[in-house]
């Protein structure tokens, strides 16, 4: 069984809760003995650290349920039992971590992502010439901007990936959640989805927040730079600067991001970049809950083959030779 500990990082004027997750094999005798190791980052809407919806802070925006372990924790187990470690941070405002999700921008996500790969570089147990980030739906998008300008990140592995504006990925999404009535039972969902173009078009000029109400009584403060932020990134810009190692997964049933932006993202790499591995999982959504563990063992897997020693800035060897 792996090994966790329980982790406070510090992100901009938060802290962030996190788990650190060892491999209980013994680390590598290269190295220096050191665990190569992985950012795990979320997708969209109030999640926990394990991927899952956050029922700890926001438990009345989602319907209850029954729900195995998120995708990230899943993902986090078998990276383990392929001697990587893993870092992975419940978002501001969401779990046990402090700040508000609801006025959190992406940008600042993609701070706190910058903050929690800091918080991994001090630990003496991890390898910093190996590294990489696995993001899932937005925490794709987050994963391309920290990697484009961090020398060290070596692979990614980006999970049910946008390639266009999120104004399109946003209004594809309700159409297919509405024709197949995926995640409706959500209340958050449902408001988010019905509210959609009153979000879009506020967003666009400018306005800085919307009330989206979940019901006749209540209504949700939604701050719109986060918004406008993912209309103005979209991620098939980003790609054209990532020169990765990189492997795209998707679920053929995914009605939060349609598999063809997979496509659109592997069109527009760099030409001089590595070669992309493409997984396109049948009968799989957003989450990837439905694949078998021999599916993520895949990617946890072909991850951790990736994970290929990069040569260090000096400023990260002289922490590297630190700690």
């Amino acid at each position: 069984m792996p090994r966790t500990e329980e982790l406070s990082v510090r992100a901009g004027d938060v802290e962030l809760a996190a788990t650190l997750t060892l491999p209980d094999a013994a680390p590598p005798a290269d190295r220096r003995g050191r665990y190569p190791n992985v950012l795990l980052l979320g997708s969209w809407l109030p999640r926990t650290r394990d991927g899952g919806w956050d029922r700890v802070r926001h438990a009345a925006w989602f319907a209850p349920a029954e729900e195995g372990p998120g995708i990230l924790a899943r993902l986090a187990e078998t990276l383990a039992a392929h001697g990587v470690a893993s870092l992975r941070c419940d978002p501001r405002g969401c779990g046990a971590s402090e700040g508000v999700w609801e006025s959190t921008s992406l940008f600042t996500r993609i701070d706190d992502a910058r903050d929690a790969l800091g918080a991994m570089r001090s630990r003496s147990e991890l390898d910093l010439s190996r590294a990489g980030i696995l993001g899932h739906g937005e925490g794709a998008a987050i994963a391309m901007s920290v990697a484009i300008g961090d020398p060290a990140i070596g692979a990614l592995t980006l999970v049910g990936a946008a390639a266009r504006s999120y104004r399109d990925v946003l209004r594809r999404g309700v159409a297919e959640r509405g024709r197949r009535g995926i995640d409706r039972q959500h209340r958050i969902v449902a408001a988010v989805d019905r509210a959609s173009e009153e979000l879009i078009e506020l967003a666009d000029r400018g306005e800085a927040a919307c009330g989206v109400p979940l019901d006749a009584e209540t209504s949700v403060h939604l701050e719109l730079d986060g918004l406008r932020q993912a209309f103005g990134t979209p991620p098939r810009a980003l790609i054209t600067m990532l020169n990765r190692s990189l492997t795209l997964v998707h679920g053929a049933d995914d009605a939060w991001v349609d598999p063809s932006e997979s496509e659109l993202l592997l069109q527009a790499r760099p030409h001089a970049a590595p070669a992309v591995r493409q997984l396109a999982i049948p009968g799989a959504g957003h989450d990837l809950a439905e694949v078998p563990d021999a599916t993520i063992d895949e990617i946890a897997a072909d991850l951790a083959a990736r994970l290929e020693p990069r040569e260090l800035p000096p400023v990260l060897i002289a922490i590297s030779e630190m700690s």
